[in-house]
């Protein structure tokens, strides 16, 4: 069945929602999980999601009442550093525990369903819903998966397959007491007359990252306007959190591997703006109501970037040709238009966004 909005199912105890990829993927369901939440009052919300997420949702408040950990499988989720990889019966078995849980609704908010909604479709649910790409198999309900559409708008679609109305449209994130007093071990308390502000040059795709030299220039003439700069980042990313450091002039602190999730969240509500690259903590630092500038390529500009503009400033650039080899990488999705469409390269597609503009946005922003 197509997707359309439809009337609430009856007699709901228990609704499953398959979302177990990276931070910024499970930011934009915020609003579809807060729709579920409305629509199903009574209901037990489970987010069938990855271990970090049992780790930033436990006793955290919001609409996910538990999550049900998911096995690593391709096109799912990659294994942690600490998972054993898993066995040939691993998934099997997850499934059958699953239909012991005899849910009433399973939705699938994860990408086109090619891998998931097997998973969705074994999992025995009464009414199964969720996006559908070419290819891919049949839920009760689907939408048709297209690619360049807003990602907060296109769950909310997925929780109207099953009759669960917006209630908002804008991802809010709950801070704890706990994630504000991490936050201030490693950072210490803000200070009035030097008000914080976090950047982040890291990014999983090399495409999506602003240099690390026009960040340091960022920090630079935040610095001499009086701001405290920090540079976050994953432990991952301390070699490129150390770039911008190495690249500024003026003293700025490195915050890369030195907290948590939580950690982030209560220190990115300590900072007056979060300029980063699109990436989770862009997202992240929006949810829990922190100012964004955020710099975009275009394409994830119309996917990624909120829509709301008083608290936030996405920037994108407008190159769709790679800088190495000129293709125009704009036209992957588009078999009928000439072009190749895609290229191995993994360069910035950012770089055409100048620092005065991010510099204009912070002071639009009136931080």
């Amino acid at each position: 069945m197509v997707g359309r909005v439809r009337d609430l199912v009856p007699d709901v105890e228990r609704i499953a929602v398959l979302r177990a990829n990276a931070l910024g993927d499970f930011i934009f369901a915020l609003p579809a999980l807060e729709a579920l939440r409305a629509g199903y009052p009574d209901a037990e919300l489970v987010l069938i999601g990855a271990p970090w997420h049992a780790k930033l949702l436990a006793e955290r408040p919001g609409p996910v009442d538990r999550v049900l950990v998911v096995p690593p499988a391709e096109g799912i989720r990659e294994a942690g550093p600490d998972e054993p990889p898993p066995s040939a019966g691993t998934m099997a078995d997850w499934l059958a525990a699953a239909r012991r849980e005899r849910f009433d609704l399973a939705l699938q908010m994860h990408g086109g369903g090619g891998n998931s909604n097997p998973i969705v479709a074994g999992m025995g649910a009464r009414i199964t819903a969720g996006l559908r790409a070419e290819g891919a198999p049949e839920l009760d309900r689907w939408l048709r998966y297209v690619f360049y559409q807003p990602e907060v708008f296109r769950y909310l679609e997925v929780a109207g397959l099953v009759g669960a109305s917006p209630a908002t449209v804008t991802p809010r994130l709950h801070v704890t007491p706990t994630d504000l007093a991490e936050a201030r071990s490693v950072v210490g308390e803000p200070g009035r007359d030097h008000p914080r502000i976090a950047l982040h040059p890291g990014a999983s795709d090399p495409r999506r990252r602003w240099p690390a030299e026009r960040f340091a220039e960022v920090a630079d003439a935040l610095a001499a306007d009086g701001y405290e700069v920090f540079v976050t980042g994953t432990a991952q990313e301390r070699d490129l959190a150390d770039q911008v450091v190495a690249a500024a002039r003026t003293p700025v602190r490195s915050l890369a591997g030195e907290l948590s999730l939580g950690g982030l969240l209560g220190f990115y509500t300590d900072c007056a703006v979060v300029v980063a690259n699109d990436t989770g903590p862009v997202h992240v630092a929006a949810a829990v109501g922190t100012p964004t500038v955020g710099i975009f390529w275009v394409g994830n500009l119309i996917n990624c970037a909120t829509p709301l503009r008083a608290r936030h400033r996405p920037i994108g650039s407008w190159t769709i040709h790679c800088p190495e080899c000129g293709v125009d990488c704009s036209r992957g999705i588009y078999p009928a238009r000439p072009g190749a469409g895609d290229c191995a390269h993994r360069v910035s597609f950012v770089t055409d966004v100048p620092v005065v503009e991010v510099l204009e946005a912070i002071t639009d922003l009136e931080v």
